[in-house]
């Protein structure tokens, strides 16, 4: 039995070609990949002081009834401006945080940022809650 198959092939075969495309990526992953590695170098080794270490952050809080306190020392505006002005004279970019209650008057508020001022404090800032918590 003969086959007659003389109709023209119409359908191409495209695996051969999928299979290339594969092959191709794979290789350009990896060359990719190497070529980011760099170069192996012999790295100087770091002395055992600390980096520039940043200064500690200074907290003053107000509570409702006006009371100020230094981290967590009560303490009056006079001592404030004594242990900033130390603080200052060690580190002279101290930043401070001024942490108000929201039911605390606002005079507190601003006898605290005065003597910020006075002591040439720039690094100020006053911490609040997202709004929706």
């Amino acid at each position: 039995m003969q086959i007659n198959d003389d109709k023209p092939y119409d359908d191409i075969n495209i695996t051969p070609m999928l299979d290339l495309a594969y092959v191709l990526l794979v290789i350009f992953i990896l060359m990719c990949t190497a070529s980011v590695q760099g170069i192996k170098v012999n790295l100087p080794k770091a002395s055992q002081a600390p980096a520039m270490n940043k200064p500690k952050t200074q907290a003053i809080t107000i509570n409702n009834q006006g009371k100020i306190t230094l981290g967590t020392v009560p303490v009056t505006l006079q001592e404030l401006e004594q242990k900033l002005g130390a603080a200052k004279a060690a580190t002279p970019d101290l930043p401070v945080v001024v942490k108000g209650d929201s039911l605390t008057q606002y005079q507190g508020v601003m006898d605290v940022l005065d003597v910020l001022g006075r002591l040439g404090i720039t690094q100020v800032g006053l911490a609040t809650k997202p709004a929706g918590k």
